[in-house]
């Protein structure tokens, strides 16, 4: 055969493997809307005012294939990667801020095993936490701000014969339950209390030695079942090990960009629903609404460049796990914050006095909007990040 007609077939095969992937990727999110209008919709307001935790529609996205993307087809997962990740984000985040980070907290923690070395932790935990029978937790936001010199380490680990003892207390980490497990990682103390490096663990919250415990509530997202975590002498074996210390640089370079792009998932969502909030309130007072700084336009007109962002780079870092995109996620995902928090602000002005409402959406999405711009990592972390990296300093991703 001809190295035209090779050429020909390989393309043929691209568009068919493309068009393939494009059907999944629709029939998967007709399934995730058709969960969400049945299951979150009607629980919004009692998510939001009575900080109820919906675990009920979160089993259910997992049953309807919503968690699927972060894990690979061997493990239950469909093989659509982060773009998909990102995709039933942002559909949750339309409706649910809260939700919305809870399926990031979700897949997140599915990613981060799957980018491990271990084998018998894909195996044991990868099927369940794709189909939503265990539900996960992500306690890496103390680690990540002690990488990048922001806060100090909460958390410290010793060797031991089979596994390492952690001692120390996380203040905040979500989507927890005493059936529940999540992942974190922490400095691992020699005899001389000098650092030998970082271990990231899988955590299950009903081992020995470990507590759950209230925290302070929060004005928004309180129904993200966020609680303290306290170790004290917890004993976690070899087999519940993502990353031993002499494995932990390469392995925070393999998680920390898509762990970071994952969640303009959130903000492609609310920003989306924001501008709905415009539109609709331009129905009786566009005559008025027209003098305001941002329109609908505007807005709308960001959320398509960003999702196209967020998408492209999402499948570069699936095809090139290896390529340098940090300064670009980083960028990407310090504007989506930003603009989170200015289309929010664009729909309370919008709506008006009636945007005070208790079971009107756009206060809601004005403090959702702010824990787009306030959670790890903060626009003033993305900020410093990115400065340190344009002065020519190293960044760990």
């Amino acid at each position: 055969m001809s190295s035209s007609a090779l050429a020909v077939q390989a393309a043929d095969q691209l568009v068919r493997d493309y068009s393939l992937s494009l059907c999944a990727t629709e029939e998967s999110l007709a399934a995730v809307r058709e969960v969400i209008a049945s299951q979150l919709k009607p629980k919004v307001l009692d998510v939001d005012l009575k900080a109820e935790y919906p675990e009920a529609f979160l089993r259910a996205l997992g049953l309807a294939g919503g968690f699927n993307g972060a894990v690979a087809p061997e493990f239950g997962g469909n093989g659509l990667g982060l773009k998909h990740v990102i995709q039933v984000m942002e559909e949750v985040s339309k409706e649910c801020l809260s939700s919305g980070f809870l399926v990031w907290c979700q897949t997140a923690c599915a990613r981060y095993i799957q980018l491990s070395d271990n084998d018998w932790v894909k195996k044991t935990y990868l099927p369940r936490i794709a189909s939503g029978e265990l539900l996960a937790g992500t306690g890496l936001s103390n680690t990540i701000k002690s990488c990048d010199a922001i806060e100090d380490y909460r958390l410290a680990a010793r060797r031991v014969d089979g596994g390492y003892v952690i001692n120390g207390v996380l203040p905040w980490v979500s989507n927890l339950g005493a059936d529940h497990v999540f992942t974190t990682g922490c400095p691992v103390r020699g005899e001389d209390s000098c650092s030998d490096g970082l271990l990231f663990v899988l955590v299950d919250c009903n081992q020995p030695g470990f507590k759950l415990v209230d925290c302070a509530h929060f004005i928004g997202l309180d129904g993200t079942r966020t609680l303290a975590c306290q170790f004290k002498e917890a004993f976690i074996p070899d087999n519940m090990v993502l990353a031993h210390p002499s494995e932990s640089a390469a392995y925070i370079k393999r998680i920390k960009p898509g762990m970071i792009l994952a969640q303009m998932g959130m903000g492609l969502g609310l920003i989306d629903a924001c501008a709905g909030l415009m539109a609709q309130s331009n129905r009786t007072l566009s005559h008025v609404n027209q003098y305001l700084d941002d329109q609908f336009e505007d807005i709308d007109g960001a959320l398509q460049e960003g999702r196209a962002a967020s998408y492209a780079l999402a499948e570069q870092l699936e095809d090139e796990p290896d390529a340098d995109l940090t300064l670009d996620i980083l960028k990407l995902r310090l504007a989506g914050g930003e603009l989170s928090v200015r289309a929010a602000h664009a729909a309370m002005l919008h709506q008006g006095a009636k945007g005070y409402l208790v079971r009107n959406a756009a206060q809601r999405r004005l403090r959702e909007a702010y824990f787009i711009a306030i959670v790890t990592p903060a626009t003033k972390h993305l900020r410093r990040e990115i400065a340190r990296i344009e002065a020519g300093h190293a960044c760990d991703a």
